[in-house]
This record gives C-alpha cells, sequence and structure tokens, in this order.
C-alpha cells in the first residue's frame, strides 16, 4: 500500500536572516522584470530613463548656482552693472525653474509609466498568495490564526508594493545620485573634499544601518503583539453572541486592551529609537557639512576658491544630505518590507498537504461505488483517528455512519472529500483510487450538506448559486423550490436578492439548512454527504428538512453521519463506529435484533425523547 504524505507536516524555510532576505528579494525581481511581457519590460526601461534624467536636472543644478553668485559679485566673471541686472537675475530664475519642473516632471512620468507594472505586480502576487491558500490543507487552516494571516498578507503585499517602487526609484538613483555628487567635489575641489564627503557618507551609512537592524528586531515584537490584537479583536466580534450570552463584554475588552498595552510598549520603543537614530544621523551630517564648508571657506580666503565655489559646496552637501536622509528611512521600510515580505512568502512556501499526483486523470463516475479498503488515518503519531476501515457503498445507497463523538466519523467523510489522504489503505471511487484523480474533479461530484451551514456576507441568490457556476436564475429558483425554501424567500421584502450577513447570520439555522441543501441540489452530485445535516435543528424543523434531504438523496450514493438515529432507519447499511474501528454494521433491523451498542445507543435516545 502507498503511503500518503498526510504526515509529513507543514514545512517552513530555515535560513539565515541574510539568506531570507535575499531570498525574498529574488522572489520579488520576476515581478519587476516580468518573463514574457516586453511591454512591462519597455515600460520599465522608460521609467528608468525619466529617472536618470530627473538625477541629472538635480545634480548640474548647484552649477548653474556657482555662476550666478559669481557673476553677481564679481568673482571670475567680468559683466557690466547692466549686464548683472539684466542678464544674471532673469537666467538664475529660468535655470532655477527648469531644474525644478524638470525633476518633477521627469519624476511624475517615471511614476505614470511604472504605474502598470506594480499594480499589475501586486494583483499578481494577490493572486498567487490567495489561490496558495485555498490549496493548503484543512489542517493548515485548523491550526492557523485567520486574523494573524490576514495581517501577513495584508502587509506583505504592501512590502511588495514598498519595495518595487523604492528599490527601482530610490536605491538605484540614490547610489547614482551620490557617485555624481562625490565625482564632482574629486574633480572639481580636490581629493581631501572627496574624501571629506566619503567618510561622511560611510559613517552615516554605517550608524544608520546598524542602529537600523537593532530597531527590526523591535519592529518584529511591535508586529507580532500587532497581529495577537488583531486576532483577539475578531475573534470576539465572530463570538457576539457568545459574548453577549455570558456578559463577557468587558472581560473580552480587557482582554484586547492587555494586548493593545504589549503593542504600546512595542510601539514606543519603536518610537524612541527612531528619534535616536534621526539625532544621531543629523550629528553626522552636520559633522560633515561643517567640515567641508571649513575647507571651502579657506579656500575663498586663500583665493583658490570662489564665493560661488563656497555656495555650491553647501549646495552640493544639501543634494548629498537629502537622499541621505532619505536612505534611512527606505533602509528602515525596506528592512521591515522585508520582514513583511518573508512572513508572506514563508506562507507561499507552505506546502499543500494534499496534492494531485503528476499523471492525475479527471474522476469518471459511472455508478457512484465508493470503497474504503482497510483505511486507517492519524492526525499524528500520538493521534490515530481511523484503524483498517472497510466500507463498500454500491451506485444509490445510502451508508450511515454511527457513533460517540470522537469515534470518526467526520474524518471519514474529510478522507473522501479529501482534505487528508489515508495514512494506509486507499478510498476508491468507481475502481478509481481517489489519490490518482484530480482534486477538482473529485470534488465537483461530491456533494457535502454540513452540521453548521456557514454562509457567504451575499444575497441569497449568490449563496444558492455557489452550488453551480454560471447557473441560470430560474435554475437557482427550481433548486429553491425542491429544498422547500422558495416561498420563504419569496416572502422576504428584496426575495432573492436577500443578503444572509456575514456567515448567514441573519437567517435561522433551519433556513441556512435549506439554503445549503438548495446549493446542494443545483450542484447535482453523484456521491452526497450529509455530516449530522439537522442534529442542531428542532424536531418540527428536522422533519421538514428531512422531506428535502431525501429528495436530495435519491438515486445518489449517500453517506449520512447521524446523531439522532431516527433519520437513518432507512439506510441501506448503519455502520457503528468506537475509537476509529468498526464494531457493529447492518440494517436498522438487524442491529435492533443483535442488541449490541447501537441498540444500547437507540434505547437511550428514544427513553430521553420520550421522556
Amino acid at each position: 500500500m502507498r503511503k500518503s504524505p498526510s504526515m509529513r507536516g507543514i514545512r517552513s524555510r530555515q535560513h539565515t536572516d541574510g539568506d531570507a532576505e535575499w531570498r525574498v528579494i529574488r522572489d520579488v525581481v520576476p515581478y519587476l522584470w516580468p518573463e514574457g511581457e516586453p511591454d512591462a519590460r519597455l515600460r520599465v526601461v522608460i521609467a528608468m530613463g525619466f529617472l536618470i534624467l530627473a538625477k541629472i536636472a538635480t545634480v548640474i543644478t548647484p552649477f548653474f548656482f556657482k555662476y550666478a553668485v559669481d557673476a553677481l559679485s564679481g568673482d571670475g566673471v567680468e559683466l557690466s552693472w547692466r549686464t548683472a541686472f539684466l542678464v544674471t537675475p532673469v537666467a538664475l530664475v529660468l535655470v532655477y525653474c527648469t531644474a525644478r519642473i524638470s525633476t518633477v516632471l521627469f519624476a511624475q512620468l517615471r511614476d505614470a509609466v511604472f504605474a502598470r507594472v506594480g499594480q499589475r505586480a501586486l494583483r499578481r502576487l494577490a493572486i498567487r498568495t490567495f489561490g496558495h491558500i485555498h490549496r493548503l490543507s484543512l489542517r493548515f487552516h485548523l491550526e492557523r490564526k485567520t486574523g494573524a494571516m490576514s495581517r501577513i498578507i495584508e502587509r506583505g503585499v504592501k512590502g511588495v508594493d514598498f519595495l518595487l517602487r523604492f528599490v527601482l526609484f530610490s536605491i538605484v538613483p540614490l547610489m547614482l545620485e551620490l557617485l555624481l555628487v562625490l565625482a564632482i567635489f574629486w574633480w572639481h575641489f580636490g581629493a581631501w573634499f572627496a574624501l571629506a564627503i566619503l567618510v561622511s557618507i560611510g559613517t552615516y551609512i554605517t550608524f544608520t544601518f546598524r542602529v537600523t537592524e537593532w530597531r527590526v528586531k523591535i519592529r518584529k515584537e511591535m508586529n507580532a503583539q500587532d497581529q495577537d490584537a488583531n486576532q483577539k479583536a475578531i475573534d470576539a466580534l465572530l463570538n457576539y453572541e457568545t459574548v453577549k450570552y455570558f456578559s463577557a463584554e468587558r472581560r473580552e475588552t480587557d482582554r484586547y486592551d492587555g494586548a493593545m498595552a504589549q503593542y504600546e510598549n512595542a510601539a514606543v520603543k519603536t518610537q524612541t529609537t527612531l528619534a535616536m537614530l534621526n539625532v544621531g544621523q543629523t550629528m553626522i551630517l552636520t559633522g560633515g557639512l561643517a567640515a567641508v564648508m571649513v575647507m571651502a571657506g579657506q579656500g575663498v580666503v586663500a583665493g583658490t576658491l570662489t564665493v560661488g565655489d563656497f555656495v555650491m559646496v553647501n549646495a552640493l552637501m544639501m543634494q548629498v544630505a537629502m537622499p541621505l536622509n532619505f536612505l534611512g528611512t527606505v533602509y528602515r521600510e525596506i528592512r521591515q518590507s522585508l520582514i513583511d515580505m518573508g512572513e508572506m512568502f514563508t506562507l507561499l512556501d507552505t506546502p499543500p498537504e494534499v496534492t494531485d499526483a503528476p499523471s492525475a486523470s479527471p474522476l469518471n463516475v459511472s455508478e457512484g461505488r465508493v470503497i474504503f479498503e482497510d483505511v486507517a488515518f492519524s492526525y499524528g503519531p500520538d493521534r490515530p483517528i481511523l484503524h483498517g476501515l472497510d466500507i463498500d457503498a454500491k451506485g444509490g445507497s445510502t451508508i450511515a455512519l454511527v457513533g460517540h463523538s470522537g469515534a470518526g466519523k467526520s474524518t471519514i467523510a474529510r478522507l473522501l472529500f479529501r482534505f487528508y489522504d489515508p495514512t494506509s489503505g486507499r478510498i476508491l471511487i468507481d475502481g478509481q483510487d481517489i489519490r490518482d484523480v484530480t482534486q477538482e474533479s473529485l470534488r465537483a461530484h461530491i456533494g457535502v450538506v454540513p452540521q453548521d451551514t456557514v454562509l457567504f456576507n451575499d444575497s441569497i441568490r449568490y449563496n444558492i448559486g455557489y452550488g453551480r457556476a454560471g447557473a441560470t436564475d430560474a435554475e437557482i429558483e427550481e433548486a429553491a423550490r425542491l429544498a422547500s425554501v422558495h416561498d420563504f424567500i419569496m416572502e422576504l421584502p428584496d426575495g432573492y436578492e436577500t443578503a444572509v450577513g456575514e456567515r448567514g447570520l441573519k437567517l435561522s439555522g433551519g433556513e441556512k439548512q435549506r439554503v445549503a441543501i438548495a446549493r446542494t441540489i443545483l450542484k447535482n452530485p453523484p456521491i452526497l454527504i450529509l455530516d449530522e445535516a439537522t442534529s442542531a435543528l428542532d424536531t418540527a424543523t428536522e422533519q421538514e428538512i428531512q422531506a428535502s434531504l431525501r429528495a436530495l438523496s435519491r438515486n445518489r450514493t449517500v453517506f449520512t453521519i447521524a446523531h439522532r438515529l431516527s433519520t437513518v432507519i432507512d439506510a441501506d447499511e448503519i455502520i457503528v463506529l468506537d475509537h476509529g474501528r468498526v464494531i457493529e454494521r447492518g440494517s436498522h433491523a438487524s442491529l435492533l435484533a443483535m442488541g449490541g451498542t447501537f441498540a444500547d445507543m437507540w434505547n437511550r435516545q428514544e427513553t430521553s425523547e420520550a421522556a
């Protein structure tokens, strides 16, 4: 027998921080330079062209200030008062305005050209993440906190947006600008000026990176507290009625406040360390500015530099200071984005527990015969659930699964639907091992009416129509009639367009169950699972819905998981489970005559209902 991969667990990447960050960057690059999309790549190239033009316009501006100052001061340029008055101020204003407009114009053109690339990348990543989460196993979703996971996805997508924009349009041009400024200092002022600038930049970058690394750890803690607080809030809101039942509003508020207090402490640390970082950066840049300004002043006094050179040095230092200040911010955000994206890409790296075989083919259902052949299953080494289960459900028959809670009834349904794979043994549908067919085709042939029906926060029409994509309004309404819910819907003010509320909370239990039955009728599957579909309903409602279920079950292979034994009297075979083992099987009459576990359960329920 083949061993399934169900116990391999959920793996996650084990990397050093540096390895993980480079991995994230490698994951993002294809979105920036998409393969097979020349239009997108052309947009990136054009955007980079505008970026370079914007930087050139920015860097050459100080030269025009130098020449203007020298002209006005008469230092190095001979001009008449009339020429100086008429020409130089006009030239200064025109050059300044042109440079400023050019910088903004090229930057905006760059953003406009790149917008399509960036937004398409975010869309594809969001779709990839959304699709992957739906491919992950039921085990993953049972163990994962939805609120925390939604925050991971939200921050991860935002991180990609930031990285795409700022790595391409901030880090690259920043490096280009710094190199140009250093080259200008070296060429126009000499090696000592360039060395002073280089030392200042090196000290600034080293300080910024080291302090930011320290702050990243604090930010991780803040993220963790944010996720915890968000999860507690979502839990309380989803369980609104339970909170009210136990008058626990204050308790939930205190619980949320405790989580927010931890977040507050981490956020305060983040802000105070940011202030320290900003002060340190300012001191380093101011020290570098003072050094080169003193050197330039000495040059002016010695006559080797002009007053325009002195102004140009100051302007160039401002050119250095602005991108360096931006570098500190960008580096912090990039590090945080890498953390956020790392969490999201770790989620994307989580392998699905159940996958299609490479040679999987669509399921072909003719008779609808389902066989469980020596099936065993465990949720973990210390938690075995099923032991050597054998079931042969002939096409069109009804198999009832009964037993006390924890006997393994719902696990059988989950294995048939292939939420999990058996630890050993196999499950066949018309002779086809369900591990050899595609999951999509398998699930297309199986319908489920669960005990706890959860509806989408949309209209009744949408929820019934969910049973089959593309179903017409007439088909949806016919399914509602067969489920005995059409008349109820038509009595509502908005009819089929009535919103059911989150998780269907605006409908009663019986109404939700009828909608679920109508949805399954519309799907029209040859194999049906009724997972205690009426156990949560009152007796009168249960009897009404049982009639709908009998109509739904006609000419289908049905597995019904029953709590109330009176609902399975007509089953072709009743299987009694205890701790994952079949202890009795047969018809209702034969099991009663046997006088065993089923008979005892029946007598207890009869006595309880009579009382």
